[in-house]
Formats: structure tokens, sequence, C-alpha cells
């Protein structure tokens, strides 16, 4: 595919449909949902995009326009048959990321100077290249890699990163249009300069979203920023297609270097750096706070004090009034627990229900589960395909061991897993009689989903146990039909969630709709898809120009 690294011209305008546009009349819109009905179009193309990545594909690390391979050769499985790969790639050593630092600096002094519109038709004319000519390789390389079914896929790889991109170059504009006021024109001008900040930012990636990776070092680059690209090991297939799409919109060698690498080596060789300038990460806590700690550590050797933005999951729920539609709070509850296997940040994975709704919920809920079909992502009528890898597997078969073993839980379908062949774990669904259980705190990232059945006059009560039993505070769903519950459930839950949904699922946020991000240990809520986002990668310089010498050092005050 080494087709997708020509370059192209710059433009200083954005061509969509035929249409010019300009920066300053350029408004996002959300990219249009492809259904992959039987016998369309989009079914087809995909079945030979499917074809085209059969083999293994080899993913270089890219330092500006130098593709290198180390001995460190690793190797991408597909998460439904981990015998199979489906690429071949390399870790970066510590003097690779240092050469990658070093390129990316020199890399900068043009890229920042750049106007803002022309960075910006860099990013606008790849999302065009990912609606049309691309959009089938992004997809494949995502269900292949990363085991998503092909609605997921859609949602992710294409539409999410799409929106991105075209959502922050709207928001880029916003953010940057701001002049501060020139009271005596004649006298003095003054104004605002948005440079890009002075240094490199590092993007550590993860596994679960195409668009994340492409977006965590795309929307620094986009304010006039170099990124170093740390694909997840995981999903460095797909990401490594975005990477090339960007690289073919005309991105400049260096802006964005993409670095396969083991994690330690990574962290402790860009964190050592005196241009080190921002971290934009989605991950673990534990990650994300070993990261905090050395950049605190590290403080003292650095040129700028770093900017860190962070998101790191949550333990979502589900709350549920009395007053609930019943049926709505089951067919929602499936879909945000069990699509993407769980491992969504956003995904429910406790839900707290009445226990005059459960029964009829329960009911609804195990209807809908004998139908559900576990199975590889290429077969269309999959919904819950193979977790990401021998590591996420272990780990959740290690909870359904306890929910199997605990007095307090009760496993209510599903419960089993099989690695021989693929990371199957059944979408499982547990009672609990323990709201306070570790299931019910613990972030799992899996298809399971813990209920508990509350007494239906301990309504606060419960609110309070929902609302401080989870350290995280990413999204949460109510749902109530009840007009006073409703407002009172919505400000008890006012500092519960990030993304905050009523008689709607937890998951499925969009860019420009839901801006995204929680705080508590969920992260530092900085929104990606929001308006305010775009700011982060930013450093503003005020000027003042007088016009008029000064003639005289007193000030009137000073006058008898």
């Amino acid at each position: 595919m080494s087709h997708l690294l020509k370059k192209l011209a710059p433009s200083s305008h954005r061509f969509l449909g035929g249409a010019v546009r300009t920066m300053a009349s350029y408004t996002a819109v959300n990219e249009p949902m492809l259904d992959f009905a039987p016998g369309s179009q989009e079914r087809k193309d995909l079945a030979e995009a499917l074809k085209k990545y059969e083999g293994v594909t080899d993913v270089p690390i890219v330092i500006g326009d130098e593709e290198i391979r180390t001995q460190e050769v690793r190797k991408q499985v597909a998460p439904f048959d981990h015998q199979r790969t489906v690429a071949t790639y390399y870790y970066a050593t510590s003097d690779i990321i240092k050469k990658a630092i070093d390129v990316g600096l020199k890399a900068r002094a043009d890229w920042e100077k750049r106007p803002l519109q022309e960075r910006c038709d860099v990013f606008l004319r790849a999302a065009d290249l990912m609606s049309k000519q691309y959009r089938m390789d992004l997809i494949a390389t995502t269900m292949l890699g990363q085991a998503k079914n092909v609605w997921q896929a859609e949602i992710d790889a294409t539409a999410e990163l799409i929106d991105f991109l075209r959502f922050d170059v709207q928001f880029a504009q916003r953010t940057t249009e701001y002049q501060p006021l020139s009271t005596s024109p004649e006298v003095t001008k003054n104004s605002m300069s948005y440079r890009g900040l002075e240094g490199f930012w590092a993007a550590v990636c993860p596994f679960n979203f195409t668009a994340i990776g492409g977006h965590l070092p795309m929307a620094p680059a986009m304010m006039g920023n170099v990124a170093l690209w740390k694909p997840s090991d995981t999903a460095v297939l797909s990401n490594y297609i975005a990477f090339k799409i960007y690289r073919e919109a005309g991105l400049p060698p260096g802006v964005i270097n993409f670095l396969p690498a083991d994690g330690p080596v990574f962290g402790d060789t860009v964190l050592s750096s005196p241009d080190f300038v921002g971290l934009n990460f989605t991950g673990s806590v534990g990650t994300f706070k070993k990261l905090w700690k050395q950049i605190a550590e590290n403080l003292d050797i650095y040129k700028n004090y770093p900017r860190i933005i962070g998101e790191c999951g949550g333990k979502n729920m589900h709350f549920i009034h009395p007053s609930a539609d019943w049926e709505s709070v089951a067919n929602a509850t499936v879909r945000s627990a069990f699509e993407f296997n769980g491992q969504k940040c956003s995904a429910c994975s406790r839900m707290y229900i009445p226990q005059s709704l459960w029964p009829k919920v329960k009911a609804k809920m195990l209807e809908i589960m004998q139908q559900v079909k576990m199975g590889s992502p290429l077969e269309q009528d999959s919904f819950v395909t193979a977790v990401i890898d021998d590591k996420a597997f272990s780990r959740i078969k290690g909870y359904l061991d306890y929910a199997k073993s605990s007095p307090n839980l009760t496993v209510l379908c599903g419960g089993n897993c099989d690695d021989s062949k693929g990371y199957f774990v059944e979408p499982t669904i547990v009672e609990t009689t323990d709201p306070q259980d570790r299931i019910m705190q613990e972030e799992i990232f899996g298809p399971v989903l813990t209920v508990y059945a509350y007494p239906d006059n301990q309504v606060k009560e419960t609110v309070e146990l929902a609302r401080t039993t989870s350290p995280f505070g990413l999204t949460g769903a109510i749902y109530v039909e009840d007009a006073a519950a409703k407002a009172e459930l919505s400000e008890a839950f006012r500092f519960a969630a990030g993304n905050f949904y009523i008689n709607d699922k937890s998951t499925g946020s969009v860019v420009g709709q839901q801006p995204f991000g929680g705080a508590r240990l969920s992260g530092t809520n900085d929104k990606a898809g929001g308006p305010h986002y775009m700011a982060r990668f930013t450093s503003p310089q005020a000027i003042k120009e007088t016009f008029v010498p000064l003639r005289n050092w007193r000030y009137p005050s000073m006058d008898e």
C-alpha cells in the first residue's frame, strides 16, 4: 500500500462535494453512517478489503520519511483467532525514540509557522480520504486486529475518526478567533498570536478505538505541534493505516512520527527529554498515574511545564427509577454492557434497579441474551466477539471465577470463557446482594454486568450508594419518567459522570454532540470532541503595539 504515502500539494481550500469552503466559513457535520445491509455496495467493498488483508502486513517504525525495522519483532494477532497474524511490527529502541524527538523538533520549525488554515486543510483532506477511498481499509483492519464487528468498526474507525478531524478544524477556528480589545486603535493595537507549544507531545493510544488512536497525535499537530504516536500493540495495523492516510493527505514528514514501542521504554525516554511538553493519553489508571509521577519527578529538567491530558475508563452505571420504561432499560443495558464485549470506556458495568421492575427486566434481558451470538467479527450476525488479548482474557476470567465462588453473587447467564482458538468470554450478567461488593467497584473492561435490585422505598439510599461506590466518574445513565424524580436524580449524580444520559444508554457519545471525558479516576475531563479541547494545544502570545512615541516619563498624578 505504498500508494498511501504519495504526496499531495498543499491547498488553501476545503473541497467537499464540489464546493470550495474557506476556513472562515467551515462548519463541521457528522459523517453519515453506512448500514452494510445485505446486497449493499458497502458490504461488497468490505469483503474486498478483508481479502486485501488476508496476509500479514509489515508495519515499520516511521520517523520523518524513514522506515525503520529493528531486531525486536512483534506480532499482532487476530483476537478471534490467535494463530492468525495480521501484522508484524517492530519495537523502537530508546535511541530510535530520541531520533524521532530530534526529527520532530526540526519539523516543528516550519510546521508551527504555517497558517492554521493550511494545517487544517491537511486533515480535512485526510477526512475525505477516510470517508471514501480508504474507508474499507480502516474498517477491515479494525475488524481483523481489534475484533470489532462491522457496525462497531464503522462507528469507530471511520465515522468517529472523520468526525474528530472535521470538528477539530471547526473548534480550532473557534479557539483562535478571539482577538483582544484595542480601545484606541490609532494609538495602540492589541492582538493575540496562537502558537504551538515549544517542544513535542507524546500520544499514548489505546486499543479499543481506532478513532482515539488517530486523534491523540492529530489534535496537537493541527494546532502547530509535533507528536510521537505510540499505538497500542493490539491496534498497530489500523493505527498505521490512519497514519499513512495523514501522510498521503499532505502531512509533512516528522510532524507525527509513528513509534510502536515497549511502554516503559517509550515512557522513560520521552519523559526524560527536556523538550517534552505534553502527554495525550488514553489507557489504564495505573499507567496514567505512573506517567504523571514520572513527569513530576522530572519537572526540573523541562523547558516548559508539561500539559497532561488523560482518559482512563470507568465503572459506569445505569440507575433505574421505579417510574422507568422497563423495556427500554432491558434493551439499552444489553447494548451498553456488551457491545464490543464491554471494552468501551463508557460501557455499563453496574445497574441499580428497583425490585418491582427487576423480574420483568431480568426476564427480558435473559431472553435477549439467548439470541445474542458470540463469534467471529467476520460473521455479520456476531454481536459479541473476542476480547483483545490473553491478558484481558485472564483478567476477566478472574472476575468470572470470583462471581461463581462468592456467596453474594449469582451468575444469571454466561460466565464461561474459552481461549483455545480466540479470546472468547461469554457476555455475563451477575446479580449481587451486596451493592458494595468489589465487582460493583472495580473496572473489569469486559462483558460483565452486575445488577443490584434495591427496595423501591430506598431510592435515596441507593442513589447515595451508586454515587459513592465507584472511584470513577466517566459515564452514567438514569432511566426515569417521573419529572420531579428526574430533576432530583440529575442533581444527585451531577459529579458522578462526565457524560450523563437520561433515558439513554451510557455508551455512544458522538463528536460534536456529546464531547467525551470524565473526572475522578476517569481522567482530566478535557472533553475530546468538544470546543474546549483544542485550546490545550496552543500557547497564546498577547501582543501590544504602540504607534505614538512616549515623550514624558511622568504620570499626571505626580503633578502638583
